[in-house]
């Protein structure tokens, strides 16, 4: 397929992770020949059934152009989230970017929550329990398998 616009005008090393359960991070690069104006512009689709949204909360480099969004309250679904992201410039048009991402690949695992460590110096054992990680995409304790370091100090 033929797209308008200059040839490495499109961003670059375009990727997101999700952590803190509900919260993503998009970063990227200008593309290396894209006109000094020029200002990119993120869409993205949750789901085929969600309206496509531009980002509301950009990160900008020191000349105020546009590399990365922040979304807050994700909700991960089956399918693939579609991003899109377009640039404009006086000089000449800019090639897109697009991107079908499945989002539980990306999210950041919370660590486990309310550890508890009971040692038994008689008995000469300790009992260390934990809470499962929140995480957005699967309530299922089988999908974790812990690992436990003891540094004896």
């Amino acid at each position: 397929p033929v797209f308008a616009g200059m040839n490495g005008s499109a961003i670059e090393n375009f990727s997101c992770v999700i952590y803190n359960v509900s919260l993503m991070n998009c970063t990227w690069q200008a593309g290396k020949d894209a006109p000094g104006d020029t200002q990119y512009f993120l869409y993205w689709q949750n789901s085929r059934y969600d309206d496509a949204m531009e980002c509301e909360l950009y990160i900008k480099d020191e000349n105020g152009r546009n590399t990365g969004c922040r979304f807050q309250n994700v909700r991960i679904e089956v399918e693939k989230a579609y991003f899109l992201v377009n640039g404009s410039s006086k000089d000449s048009p800019i090639q897109f970017y697009d991107e079908y991402i499945e989002l539980y690949k990306i999210e950041k695992l919370m660590p486990p929550s309310n550890i508890t460590v009971n040692c038994d110096e008689i008995k000469n054992d300790c009992i260390i329990q934990w809470q499962r990680p929140q995480i957005s995409h699967s309530n299922k304790d089988k999908c974790f398998k812990y690992e436990i370091n003891i540094k004896y100090k």
